[in-house]
C-alpha cells in the first residue's frame, strides 16, 4: 500500500511539475524585457547574492541594474530617491534594520501584504513561516508595539536578505596553545582577551570603534546581556545607569586588549582584522562564517570553531541586518516584488548559504549539505538564534539619529580614555531624551 501511495505521489509530481512551471512563466512573461533598478551594500551576504542575477534574468526575461554602495552610504541616496515627486531611481532598495521605522513613517515604503495576497504575483510555495522567525520579526515588520516588533498593527515592508544574528568566533589553535577555555561568561572572554594580548602579542578581540553608528553597535552587543536597555519603559534614558556604564567600560577593555586600530574600525574592518590574524576572537554577526572558509579573503581557514553570545547576566544577542524593499515611488514595483521573491526563495537561499552568504531560512539551516558545509558553525548558530533579541535596541524612527549622533559621539571618548564612561554618557541624555520627545515617544 505504501509502495503504491508513493508510485501514485511520484506520478502526481511529474504531472504537476510542469504545470507549476507554466504557471512561474506565467507570472513573469508580462514582465518580461523590464529592467529593475536594485540598490544594495557591499556585504558578505550580498557579494554571494549578486552571483544569482544572471540568473534570475535568464529564468525570468527581467534585467537587473545593480546600485552598490558600503552600506552607510546608502541610506542618504536612497531618502534622496525615494522622496521624489515622481519616479526614483530604485525598484528595491536593501535597507539595513535600523531605517525600517523611519522610512514607513515618512511613507517612502510599499507594505508587501498586497503583493504576498496577489495570486497572479505570489509564489505559493515561497512559504513566509520558513523564514527564520526573529529575522521575520527584525527584519519585516512595521507598525505593531513601539512601531518595530510584532503584534497588532504589524506588516511587512521588506523580506529579510542577509538577516543575521551574533555568534562568538575563536581561533582553536591560539586558545588550545595557552589552555584557554572557551569564554562562556564576559568574565572569562574579558580574562581571556588579557592573556592572549599579553602572551601572543596580537588582540585578543576585534570589534568596531569608529564614531558613529559603528562604535554605538559595539556597545550595544554587550549591553542587553549585561541587563542594560537604551530607554527605559517610559522612554527614559537608561544607557546611563550602571548597566550601560558596565557595557561601555567593557568596550573599552576590548579595546585596550584588542587590535590597535579598533578605534578607527567598521565592519569591515573590524571583520578584517580577525580574518588576517591580528585578534584571535570575533564578537559579531554570523556574516563572519561565510569570508573564513574563503582562502582569498582569510588567513585563518581550518583554525577556526564557534559559540554562542557570551553571558553577563543574562543571555541576549543581536538581530539585525538587512531586509529589501520596494519604494514607494518605484517604476517596476511588481517586477521587484518578483525579483525579492526569487532571491529569497528557498532555492536561492539554498544557493547563496553554499556559496557564503547568509543563512534566512529553516529550510537551509536544516540541509544535510549546508549542515556538511557548515559542521561548525551551524550548532553555534542554532543557540544564537535561541537568544537572538528583537529588542536588543529600539527601532524607533529617531534611533538612526540617536545611534550616529549622539550616543556614537559619547562613545569615542569612552574607549580612547579621554573621559570616564559615566560621564560620557550622563552627557549625552539630554539630547537623546529630546530627541524621543520631540518624535512623541517621551511624554514630559
Amino acid at each position: 500500500m505504501k509502495r503504491r501511495q508513493l508510485l501514485q505521489g511520484a506520478a502526481a509530481s511529474a504531472a504537476l511539475g510542469p504545470w507549476v512551471h507554466t504557471l512561474a512563466q506565467d507570472r513573469y512573461a508580462k514582465y518580461k524585457g523590464q529592467t529593475i533598478v536594485v540598490n544594495y551594500p557591499a556585504h558578505p551576504h550580498y557579494d554571494q547574492a549578486e552571483k544569482l542575477f544572471a540568473e534570475f534574468t535568464a529564468e525570468t526575461g527581467i534585467k537587473v541594474e545593480r546600485d552598490k554602495m558600503q552600506y552607510l552610504r546608502m541610506k542618504d541616496k536612497q531618502v534622496l530617491e525615494m522622496g521624489k515627486r515622481g519616479n526614483g531611481d530604485y525598484d528595491v532598495a536593501v535597507y539595513v534594520v535600523m531605517w525600517k521605522t523611519e522610512y514607513v513613517k515618512k511613507d517612502l515604503l510599499e507594505p508587501l501584504d498586497g503583493y504576498f495576497s496577489n495570486k497572479a504575483l505570489a509564489d505559493p510555495t515561497w512559504d513566509q513561516k520558513d523564514i527564520i522567525g526573529k529575522y521575520w520579526e527584525t527584519n519585516a515588520l512595521v507598525g505593531g508595539p513601539k512601531m518595530y516588533l510584532p503584534g497588532p498593527g504589524a506588516r511587512p515592508y521588506g523580506i529579510p536578505f542577509g538577516a543575521e544574528t551574533g555568534v562568538l568566533a575563536y581561533r582553536t589553535d591560539i586558545l588550545e596553545k595557552h589552555k584557554i577555555a572557551v569564554p562562556k561568561t564576559y568574565n572569562e572572554l574579558l580574562a581571556a582577551c588579557r592573556v592572549i594580548k599579553d602572551k601572543e602579542g596580537i588582540g585578543g578581540l576585534t570589534s568596531r570603534g569608529q564614531t558613529g553608528h559603528q562604535v554605538t553597535a559595539a556597545w550595544l552587543l554587550h549591553l542587553t546581556p549585561n541587563g542594560g536597555e537604551v530607554f527605559d519603559s517610559n522612554w527614559r534614558a537608561a544607557f546611563n545607569n550602571a548597566q550601560g556604564v558596565r557595557a561601555a567600560e567593557i568596550l573599552k577593555e576590548i579595546v585596550d586588549t584588542g587590535p590597535a586600530g579598533i578605534p578607527s574600525y567598521g565592519f569591515g574592518e573590524m571583520q578584517n582584522a580577525f580574518l588576517q590574524g591580528q585578534a584571535a576572537m570575533y564578537l559579531d554577526s554570523v556574516a563572519i562564517m561565510g569570508p573564513v572558509q574563503d582562502p582569498a579573503k582569510s588567513r585563518i581557514a581550518g583554525k577556526v570553531a564557534y559559540a554562542v553570545h557570551p553571558k553577563g547576566t543574562q543571555h541576549s544577542a543581536q538581530s539585525g541586518g538587512f531586509a529589501m524593499a520596494i519604494p514607494k515611488n518605484a517604476r517596476n514595483k511588481d517586477a521587484a516584488f518578483l525579483f525579492m521573491q526569487w532571491m529569497t526563495s528557498k532555492q536561492a537561499d539554498l544557493k547563496i548559504a553554499m556559496s557564503g552568504g547568509n543563512i534566512n531560512r529553516w529550510s537551509t539551516l536544516d540541509n544535510a549539505d549546508v549542515g556538511k558545509k557548515y559542521a561548525l558553525e551551524l550548532p553555534a548558530l542554532r543557540e544564537s538564534l535561541k537568544i537572538a533579541n528583537p529588542d536588543w535596541r529600539p527601532l524607533i524612527p529617531e534611533w538612526d539619529h540617536i545611534s550616529q549622533q549622539i550616543i556614537g559621539q559619547a562613545l569615542p571618548d569612552v574607549i580612547t580614555g579621554r573621559k570616564p564612561a559615566k560621564q560620557a554618557l550622563d552627557a549625552a541624555v539630554k539630547a537623546a531624551e529630546d530627541a524621543v520627545r520631540q518624535g512623541g515617544w517621551l511624554k514630559s
